[in-house]
């Protein structure tokens, strides 16, 4: 094979990366701001919300806001929570929800999306809401 050739090839590809991870950069600038706006505007308070109707059903949760996320935490069980935080390995990042429930000696832990297939700017406090009724469940059929 032909040395300018490879050469030419190797610098395409070269090219073609360094344009793909300026793009990503971008996406995942215009991704934090949207989900900034999304924590601040709609998660946070939608938390809150809940929390008080689950304290006025003699369901002791508190709210806790760490940098970059939302967690509703059962004050009887330190691995019991419910969280929402920005997932950067997904392309554009996207709001993901945790769920972390203690069992005896285990922890059983799962994570999904709040809404499947919709983009940061686009969730709504109804899917948010949405998504803490399906995740409570566990915690209040004990």
């Amino acid at each position: 094979m032909d040395t300018p050739e490879v050469r030419r090839r190797l610098r395409a590809v070269i090219e073609q990366a360094r344009r793909g991870a300026a793009a990503r950069r971008e996406r995942a600038d215009a991704a934090a701001r949207d989900y900034e706006a999304f924590l601040r505007d709609r998660a946070v308070p939608t938390f809150h919300t809940f929390a008080a109707a689950l304290v006025a059903e003699g369901l002791r949760f508190k709210v806790f806001t760490p940098a970059g996320s939302v967690r509703l935490a059962s004050e009887s069980g330190g691995e019991d929570f419910i969280e929402i935080t920005l997932d950067p390995t997904l392309d554009p990042p996207r709001p993901v929800g945790h769920t972390s429930r203690g069992r005896g000696r285990r922890t059983l832990v799962t994570e999904r999306p709040i809404r499947a297939g919709t983009a940061t700017a686009d969730l709504t406090e109804e899917d948010v809401l949405e998504f803490l009724v399906e995740e409570i469940t566990p915690f209040v059929e004990r």
